[in-house]
């Protein structure tokens, strides 16, 4: 038995390999309501390049409420494998930009799992699915991505929170991000994403022991993913991100970063100096 199945008693090798395809239109309405959400004025009109990050709105299944589990997701299997562990996130993921996705374009997007994996850490049992997309617009490939989505044990109830990792210190760009619930709510809507933790507080806190809703970890990675594209005045080349600890609504938390030369180093910031998320940037 390899050490994947001896920590879950499940084999999901089967899926590695297995593809998925979607196609959808980059709807100006629906980039427009996104600009809208994030507080982001004009360019958003038919024939005008998608910023970065904002992909994340399109491609994502709707399904029907009957196919959803307890925690708002769709429930396991389908194109994802049936991992067993109760708690689902994107942990993190690596982009490469090749050129902009056109407003009002056909997108393709084809999704390849590449590897599953399960370890143990602090946190108890993990299991890591590591999924590629290559997205291609009126027949261009414009983004290639790796993401990473990670599968864990709950929380006991009145668990203390992990140790948190300072975030570092020697920023020399900085903004506030003050986050509220309708902001959520039409992140959660544009994205087709039913997770309760984004608005459901007496879920989040009861059964996902959080304190209060958390905060996208893709509306994160895309906020800093525009904050480096008006520092460095230049479209990004590349992107990639991970997690680190969550944000709450409840609080502001900080977009910072520092450049030397094409490369950026990025990251979100808690209201008590904790790391919620590292990244990094080229032009």
């Amino acid at each position: 038995m390899s050490e994947r199945q001896a920590l879950t008693g499940e084999d999901w090798q089967a899926w590695v390999g297995r593809k998925e395809t979607i196609r959808e239109q980059i709807a100006p309405d629906r980039v427009a309501a996104l600009g809208a959400t994030l507080g982001i004025e004009g360019h958003h009109a038919a024939g005008a390049p998608l910023p970065p990050g904002w992909h994340w709105i399109f491609f994502n299944r709707f399904v029907p409420r009957h196919e959803l589990g307890t925690d708002g997701h769709p429930k396991r299997g389908g194109f994802l494998p049936p991992v067993s562990l109760p708690r689902r996130m994107w942990a993190g993921g690596r982009l490469t930009y090749h050129k902009p996705l056109t407003i009002g374009g056909e997108g393709v997007r084809e999704s390849t799992i590449l590897k599953v994996e399960a370890k143990s850490g602090r946190a108890g049992q993990l299991v890591f699915v590591t999924v590629s997309h290559s997205i291609s617009c009126d027949g261009a490939v414009c983004i290639t991505e790796e993401q990473d989505i990670v599968y864990r044990e709950a929380a006991a109830p009145g668990a203390p929170a992990p140790a948190a990792t300072p975030a570092p210190q020697d920023a020399a760009w900085s903004e506030e991000f003050r986050p509220d619930t309708v902001l959520l709510f039409r992140y959660s809507s544009l994205t087709s994403n039913g997770h309760r933790i984004h608005y459901d507080q007496a879920y989040a806190r009861a059964e996902e022991n959080y304190p209060d809703l958390v905060v996208h970890g893709p509306l994160t990675a895309t906020l800093l993913q525009g904050f480096a594209a008006k520092h460095a005045g230049r479209p990004l080349k590349s992107f990639e991100f991970r997690g680190v600890s969550p944000l709450f609504v409840s609080s502001a938390f900080r977009l910072e970063g520092k450049s030397d030369a094409s490369a950026l180093d990025l990251w979100a910031s808690s209201p008590n100096g904790a790391l919620a998320m590292r990244a990094a940037a080229q032009v």
